[in-house]
């Protein structure tokens, strides 16, 4: 598969069995102790994809996942052994594309990677079968074969999967889409996923909008889902 995964998990009943599945299925993987000797590496390296304890010695997951949000926009999935949802709730805030629970079984690990893999693949049909390689909406132009977003034409900084959640709201742009569809494609999962997660990538892509004075604005359906338009300069 050609991909590279960082990974940094104190815990070696975790982090050597996840590796051994992760490279069985054809990646490369570079495993850590703690998460501050992963983000020396990533200054050298960037992976394509980082796997984050939240709970471990020196920085914590979530300290290193703003620390990479900062850099890159390349997924990132959070692990913890805490099931209260203020974990939840605070690694989505932070950029987390994805989130799991310990313990958890490596193959629902392996399943989580393949499917943000499936979101960054230029060669998914929700690209090529559609055609879309150039969107544009209001001030908002996407270049989905680079994963670029631009407003005004000036570039603006978006996840994975914030861009793909706005490349979707544009190509329904006629509709409200529901919080069930955008997780069926814009997460791709084939599990069961808190439907907040579509809430909590709104509001940061509201924020990132309105911080480059964009005229798209994404309107809550309550009790349903979103939807996207064009803000009345009247």
């Amino acid at each position: 598969m050609d991909k590279l995964i960082y990974m940094a998990e104190d815990e070696a009943n975790i982090r050597i069995p996840i590796k051994a599945f992760l490279e069985k299925e054809g990646f490369t993987v570079r495993a850590f102790e703690n998460g501050d000797a992963l983000y020396d590496a990533f200054l050298e390296t960037t992976p394509d994809l980082v796997i984050l304890d939240i709970m471990m010695p020196g920085s914590s997951g979530f300290v290193i996942c703003t620390k990479i949000r900062a850099l890159s926009p390349i997924p990132v999935i959070l692990l913890t052994a805490r099931t209260t949802d203020e974990d939840y709730t605070t690694g989505i805030s932070l950029g987390a594309d994805d989130y799991l629970t310990k313990p958890f079984s490596p193959i629902k690990l392996v399943m989580k990677v393949k499917a943000l893999f499936r979101r960054l693949d230029m060669k998914s049909p929700e690209v090529d079968n559609n055609k879309v390689n150039k969107l544009e909406y209001g001030d908002i132009v996407i270049e989905a074969d680079n994963m670029m977003s631009y407003c005004q034409s000036n570039e603006f900084k978006l996840t994975n999967t914030e861009l793909k959640f706005l490349i979707y709201l544009i190509k329904n742009k006629d509709k409200a889409v529901s919080r069930d569809e955008l997780l069926k494609h814009v997460w791709e999962h084939d599990y069961m996923i808190e439907t907040r997660v579509t809430d909590d990538t709104v509001k940061r892509l509201r924020k990132k909008l309105n911080d480059v004075k964009s005229n798209i604005l994404i309107e809550t359906v309550w009790g349903f889902g979103f939807r996207i338009g064009i803000r009345n300069e009247n």
